[in-house]
């Protein structure tokens, strides 16, 4: 009796060792494979017949931890708390930004080397399909060499510019104008490096923006007096603050002189540099695409209030 006990004694044990080493190794194998995710990714969703670009960036923190931030294809990089993986998978979820109160966007999917693939359902219920590749570095090598500026703005034309929906833009005596909300402005022409020069002018409580590639957008708005946020005048928009606020009256010309070259960033709003060879992390919201590794377009936002340029003269690297 005695013998049958110990036995069952030890049975149990071993059960309990076998588990704890079975589970030991499944928290390695999750640590693993968060590891292996970390570092930022360039999505694409699928939403009824569009692809949507966004973001997701993958950061351990703590121990056993993974924590990160996500851009969606509108509104600012917002902090994600938890990234849980498990065998190759891993899942997370954010509140809604701009529907308080409906249901948070989860995320669940799969990834190998340098590509992954999921769903997403979103704050309405439905169920849209993802992909994504590691973000490239963008680092460069070599000093850049400019070439020649490029004036944007004719006198009274538009011929260097598209607009992505029903044109409102106009153009007399060199002052590109929207005078109301309706859509963006977007070149015809693509830049990789390139130093872009920009003035403009808003009324009171005005918004724009001016999206470098077409994928990061330094912000435009009404901010005379307030904090610099990362999403006030000069910032780039949700992940870059301006170091001072240097907004100007509305009304006033205000001029933006900003070099990128990769992902670093300069921009010198009113003559002084508030923000200084940063690296910009990913695309902001109202991106055109998340194709970072590829040349884009100067985008200017016309789908926030009335707006106007005039002297805006790009120098793109050789």
């Amino acid at each position: 009796m005695k013998t049958r006990n110990l036995q069952r004694m030890l049975n149990s044990f071993l059960a309990i060792f076998l588990l704890s080493i079975y589970s030991l190794s499944a928290a390695a194998n999750d640590l693993a494979d968060g590891i292996a995710m970390q570092g930022r990714w360039d999505l694409t969703i699928e939403k009824d017949g569009k692809q949507l670009p966004s973001w997701l960036e993958v950061q351990h923190s703590g121990s056993h931890t993974f924590i990160g931030r996500f851009v969606y294809a509108f509104g600012s990089a917002r902090p994600v708390a938890e990234i849980k993986f498990a065998k190759n998978h891993f899942s997370f979820s954010i509140p809604p930004q701009w529907e308080p109160g409906n249901a948070n966007m989860d995320f669940e999917g799969e990834f190998e080397g340098d590509h992954l693939k999921g769903t997403m359902v979103y704050t309405d219920g439905k169920k849209y399909p993802f992909t994504g590749v590691k973000a490239p570095s963008l680092k460069r090598e070599n000093a850049v060499q400019w070439g020649s500026p490029i004036n944007l703005i004719g006198k009274s034309d538009m011929n260097e510019w598209t607009a992505i929906g029903s044109n409102q833009w106009t153009v007399i005596n060199g002052v590109l104008t929207s005078a109301k909300s309706g859509s963006n402005l977007m070149t015809k022409m693509t830049f990789d490096d390139f130093k872009l020069h920009v003035e403009f002018r808003y009324p009171k409580g005005s918004n724009s923006g001016v999206y470098l590639r077409g994928r990061y957008e330094v912000q435009i708005v009404d901010s005379k007096g307030m904090e610099p946020w990362n999403d006030e005048f000069s910032a780039v928009y949700g992940f870059l603050p301006a170091n001072e606020m240097v907004a100007k009256d509305p009304g006033e010309w205000q001029t933006y002189d900003i070099t990128l070259v990769g992902r670093i960033v300069t921009v010198v709003a009113n003559g002084k540099t508030v923000i200084s060879l940063a690296t910009i992390p990913g695309i902001t919201g109202g991106a055109i695409d998340s194709k970072e590794g590829e040349p884009g377009p100067i985008m200017i936002q016309g789908d926030h209030g009335p707006i106007e340029f005039r002297n805006i003269v790009i120098t793109p690297a050789k």
